[in-house]
């Protein structure tokens, strides 16, 4: 899993740009297979950590505000193999 220490350090969210402790969720289900993912405990919105996924916000959209979130690797790793 990507972003073992993401729950640790306030985050700004992308969808309503308050800095936050974002909240891990394990194994949640989509149309196309199990997720873990993150989401705002200010505004609610869910953001996939382990592959991009049309059901959930994309991780990378939090790059715009904290640039060093993700390793280049990770990003990389990240974009493999998406859910489509």
């Amino acid at each position: 899993m990507l972003l073992l220490d993401i729950t640790k350090n306030k985050i700004q969210c992308s969808s309503c740009n308050q800095n936050v402790f974002f909240d891990l969720i394990i194994d949640i289900e989509c149309d196309w297979g199990i997720h873990d993912i993150i989401q705002c405990p200010n505004c609610q919105e869910l953001f996939s950590i382990d592959k991009q996924c049309q059901a959930f916000q994309d991780v990378l959209n939090l790059l715009v505000h904290t640039p060093n979130l993700l390793s280049e690797e990770e990003k990389h790793q990240y974009q493999i193999n998406p859910h489509c």
